[in-house]
């Protein structure tokens, strides 16, 4: 009898056993382990550039997000699977030159991501990612000295992006003067929290920008008389939609002001409050680089149409 009962005992612990194990086994994977934002670099054939994703719950189970590549604006992700280890999405072309989907795919490696994406061409491109720091600041700011970036006579303080690409940028009778796009101007000094003024004209359907840090692109383009949208002027591009269009004709001086601290970002056009307060989620398209805990330069986008600048005047922000 006492044998018999062991027998039962023993069986019924294995069943037990192999349910419990057959759950663990079957068990959804945590998507905690990769929702977030992640800053990418990607080993591109002719050197590396910045990419960004954010994954998101939708519902139960369902993992969605946004997707930023080389170049143009976010856009949405209707799906992202993940096993527990790899995570895989497509999106379909935006700006590439390719009709074909770029592919993502990674692997999670502790508190990395590595993974390759589809290059257009069929070829597979590398990539790491770390997740984005939020970028949250405390204490109390505290204004600095304001920092004229246009001596009125020259370029110094300033270089392009491409050495090899023709640089049509130029200071005319104290004005920063792009007659000939084909190359983008960045600040030779790099900076954290700011406070920028500046004033711009641009010719009728003409179109500009301004990258702060280098990786947050406010859009400067002809859209007067346009319903406002993150990719028309004011907005930074692809995430935050400006409240109304404020933008002046084409011919006609205009100016901007614009505060940065952390993600957080203000934006004036021509005296109206456009954009109060909002969070910039990651990188924009075109972006110098990934890193967004560091501070970066200023970037006036130079390679989509004739501009001008001037009155450039950016004051510190310290906590």
């Amino acid at each position: 009898m006492m044998l018999r009962s062991g027998l039962l005992w023993l069986v019924s612990t294995i069943i037990f056993s192999q349910s419990v194990l057959g759950q663990e086994n079957n068990a959804e994977p945590d998507p905690n382990l990769i929702m977030g934002r992640w800053d990418l670099t990607v080993q591109g054939a002719d050197g590396e550039y910045p990419s960004w994703f954010e994954i998101k719950r939708s519902g139960y189970r369902t993992l969605v997000g946004s997707y930023v590549g080389q170049f143009g604006s976010a856009r949405p992700v209707a799906e992202i699977r993940f096993d527990g280890t790899h995570l895989r999405f497509a999106v379909p072309p935006q700006w590439e030159p390719s009709r074909k989907e770029i592919v993502v795919e990674g692997t999670l490696e502790g508190e990395l991501l590595r993974g390759v994406v589809t290059d257009g061409q069929g070829g597979t491109l590398p990539w790491v990612a770390h997740r984005a720091p939020k970028l949250e600041r405390s204490g109390t700011p505290q204004l600095g000295e304001p920092i004229p970036l246009l001596n009125g006579s020259d370029l110094t303080g300033w270089h392009v992006q491409h050495a090899n690409v023709k640089n049509g940028w130029k200071v005319v009778a104290g004005v920063l003067t792009n007659a000939e796009p084909g190359n983008n101007l960045i600040t030779d000094e790099a900076y954290n929290d700011f406070e920028l003024s500046l004033e711009f004209r641009y010719p009728k359907g003409s179109n500009s920008g301004i990258y702060l840090r280098g990786r947050y692109e406010v859009q400067i383009e002809d859209n007067h008389g346009k319903d406002a949208d993150s990719h028309y002027i004011g907005g930074v591009y692809g995430y935050l939609t400006p409240s109304l269009n404020a933008a002046k004709p084409a011919g006609e001086w205009q100016q901007v002001k614009i505060r940065l601290v952390g993600r957080v970002v203000s934006i004036e056009l021509n005296g109206e409050r456009i954009i109060d307060r909002q969070t910039i989620p990651g990188i924009t398209g075109g972006a110098l680089d990934s890193a967004e805990g560091e501070p970066g330069p200023l970037m006036l986008q130079g390679d989509h149409g004739p501009v001008e600048y001037r009155n450039i005047v950016l004051t510190p922000i310290r906590f």
